[in-house]
């Protein structure tokens, strides 16, 4: 390496990768591509074997040749006549494809360590995939990199499969799923959004947990990428560099290296698939190529495990008010007035059982168990859902006491406990054979029940707040604590696909603090389950934070996971007012608290009537397809109205606005991507016509007065055909 070359080597570029070994002088293949494939002829010709995938929208070309490897040779965006990559514009140290390290060997798509042994293509139920399959020239490894493309929508989704052909044990870090160099044109035009694709940021961004999704976009054309990770919780990683190259931005989507650290070994014979990561194109203000449309279609309809098909139920859920002080008489009355409303899930939270980990009713509370309870619940009309802690368990439960060996450790080698409402309880190790354990247990209570939900709660690799992560203990399925992290998520996706093979129909809600983050939501938790209980808002009375902070939350986060995945408790049915309640709530997956008895009839008459108005609207018009905020989203504020729009393809759907404690008299909503037509427009909360618009009058803006003293206003929105 030439002296000039090495220099390129930098502590910086080194770090940004995250793979700087602090022993010895492994570095991150990307840096020593920058130094030497740069060096040499990036645009060069490349020969060899290529395949496409792809359909009406979009267009990835990968090609392999025996002495550069694999490596995506073109990107494009048919709508937009975008094209992100292009052979005669390929910057070669960028174009790693993949990289990881393996028992200490430097792998990678474009370092020429792999040969080919074959591709296939094959039929998905709404789209197609293409695998290509390597096989490492000095280890037993073989790595098929998997393409899906989906009907209708511009995006590739690719992950690797990881096989140990051999007969040792093969140990993987620095894996990084996704490595391309694209072209969105000059650096000064590029821009960076972060945090669900909301919050402007600096080009040069390594993104953590909350980064599920990141909009990497020209400002002048509007042309962009968004990147969607599914790296579950803490173990995601995302490199953006903008900075040092004029033409080209480097993305990187991994697994984190530092804060969060994984390791995963792969058995003789075993194989290991990675997360997925999806690259979507879109491009700001072009009508259903816009992100508002494109993201949300995408993250419902592909990334969501079913809810998408009919919508998500109505919740009620008994922890707030009562948390743990239910008993049979009390859930008797809020079953009465959850069918009154129109309930279709009625939850009873933390109380129900005798201690965490068992089944067993708490007698004292419920002395006739859960048998009248549940008789009640369907002769309402509904279904029965129940809390259940996955990890989190009672010292003196069977398995504790007949597995102490599953509990998970701390650094010290003392078993890891957490704190509950019910007390301290032993954390169990989800990479150990507890898992097997956990699943059966959920499976009996759905069996026993007849559950048609399951809020799945509490620690497993990361107390939210603040107790150490992962488990140090020896003899489980990990090899350390590092490799602990990710084999814990494994853990929660091998008890969830455990009861989905059983009972594909029941929905399980893995909450924040299951997945270890205060307000956490991502694709890694929706590959595993199908809603996420996603915080815990206080509305405990009129000045509260409740509804307000609710839709903070859910703004931000639909830019680009879905929004029907999101439960955001504890908005109380009955506070600060109803229509607020409702209004909010019907923004996400709709879940309730509070204490229903409050409510008067004419309140539980009104809930009915304007939950029947919604499961009609959803069930007719697919909301799920685009999401707009409105207003003072980006932060909400009782001094400024707020809003969301959701609309189908049709441009029929539903607008909700908050007038919170402003003085405003009306609000002027502008939606200048409702396509063409005219739209028929009522207010669910006075039941009046209030006209008819077209999509010139949506793009100037429509002032939409409040009604009367009324703190909302909800519309819905329908097309009117001629």
């Amino acid at each position: 390496m030439s002296h000039a070359a090495r220099a390129l080597l930098s502590r910086r570029r080194l770090l940004r990768n995250g793979m700087l070994a602090t022993t010895g002088c492994f570095c991150t293949p990307w840096a020593i591509g920058k130094a030497l494939g740069d060096a040499q002829s990036p645009q060069a010709s490349i020969e060899g074997q290529s395949w496409t995938i792809g359909n009406e929208l979009v267009k990835r070309v990968v090609v392999f040749e025996p002495k550069r490897g694999l490596l995506t040779q073109q990107f494009s965006h048919f709508p937009t006549h975008a094209d992100f990559i292009l052979p005669a514009n390929i910057r070669m140290g960028m174009a790693q494809e993949f990289s990881f390290l393996c028992n200490d060997h430097n792998c990678a798509g474009t370092n020429a360590a792999f040969d080919l042994m074959g591709a296939s293509e094959a039929a998905l139920p709404n789209g197609k995939s293409l695998t290509v399959r390597l096989r490492h020239k000095e280890l037993a490894l073989e790595v098929s990199v998997v393409y899906c493309v989906y009907d209708g929508h511009p995006a590739i989704r690719k992950h690797l499969v990881m096989h140990n052909a051999g007969t040792a044990k093969l140990r993987i870090s620095h894996l990084n799923i996704e490595a391309l160099g694209v072209t969105l044109g000059p650096a000064d035009e590029t821009t960076l959004l972060t945090q669900y694709g909301t919050i402007p940021r600096e080009t040069f961004y390594t993104g953590r947990s909350e980064d599920a999704g990141l909009l990497v976009t020209n400002g002048r054309t509007g042309s962009g990428i968004a990147v969607i990770s599914e790296v579950p919780g803490y173990m995601k990683r995302t490199e953006i560099e903008g900075f040092y190259d004029q033409d080209h931005t480097h993305i990187g989507v991994m697994y984190d290296t530092d804060l969060m650290p994984f390791e995963r070994s792969i058995a003789a014979g075993e194989t290991f698939t990675t997360a997925s990561v999806s690259l979507v194109a879109f491009r700001n203000g072009d009508g259903f190529n816009d992100p508002h449309w494109v993201l949300p279609s995408y993250a419902a309809k592909i990334l969501e495990r079913r809810v998408d098909t009919q919508g998500p139920p109505f919740i009620y859920n008994t922890w707030e008010p009562f948390h743990r002080n239910v008993n049979h008489d009390l859930v008797m009355e809020l079953i009465d007035a959850a069918g009154s409303m129109g309930m279709e899930i009625f939850t009873i939270d933390d109380g129900w059982q005798q201690d965490y980990g068992e089944n067993t009713v708490d007698l004292k509370a419920f002395p006739g168990g859960l048998q009248p309870i549940l008789d009640a619940v369907e002769g309402k009309g509904m279904r029965l859902g129940l809390w259940i802690p996955l990890a989190a368990i009672g010292t003196s439960t069977e398995v504790y006491r007949s597995h102490p060996e599953w509990v998970a450790h701390d650094q010290e080698g003392k078993p890891k406990i957490t704190g509950t409402a019910a007390g301290m309880k032993a954390v169990m190790c989800m990479a150990s054979a507890y898992r097997d354990v956990a699943a059966a247990r959920i499976l009996d209570a759905i069996e026993r029940f007849h559950l048609a939900y399951v809020k799945l709660d509490l620690t497993t690799v990361f107390n939210t707040y603040g107790e150490g992560p992962g488990c140090w203990a020896n003899g489980h399925d990990h090899a350390n604590w590092a490799e602990s992290l990710n084999r814990i998520y494994e853990g929660i996706s091998y008890v969830t696909g455990k009861v989905y093979a059983k009972h594909p129909e029941v929905l399980l809600d893995l909450t924040f603090e299951l997945w270890g983050q205060k307000h956490i939501i991502d694709a890694g938790l929706l590959a595993a389950g199908d809603l996420d209980w996603m915080s815990n808002v206080s509305d405990r009375d009129r000045n509260s934070a409740g509804p307000l902070q609710a839709r903070q939350l859910l703004y931000q986060r639909a830019a680009t996971m879905p929004a029907e995945s999101m439960l955001i408790g504890n908005m109380h049915a009955e506070l600060p007012t109803i229509q607020e309640a409702f209004a909010t709530v019907i923004g996400s997956a709709p879940v309730l608290l509070g204490d229903l008895r409050k409510l008067s009839a004419g309140d539980r008459a009104w809930y009915h009537e304007k939950i029947a108005w919604f499961r009609k609207l959803r069930r007719n018009t697919k909301i799920s397809e685009s999401f707009f905020q409105l207003g003072s989203w980006l932060q909400t504020t009782s001094t400024a109205w707020d809003g969301f729009a959701r609309l189908a393809h049709s441009g029929s759907g539903m607008i909700a606005l908050f007038r919170n404690k402003s003085t405003v008299q009306e609000a002027m909503v502008k939606l200048p991507l409702i396509p063409a037509g005219k739209y028929k427009v009522r207010s669910v909360i006075t039941g009046k016509e209030l006209g008819i618009f077209d999509n010139s009058d949506w793009a100037r803006g429509i002032a939409i007065a409040f009604p009367n003293a009324e703190p909302v206003e909800i519309l819905e929105v329908n097309r009117v055909n001629g």
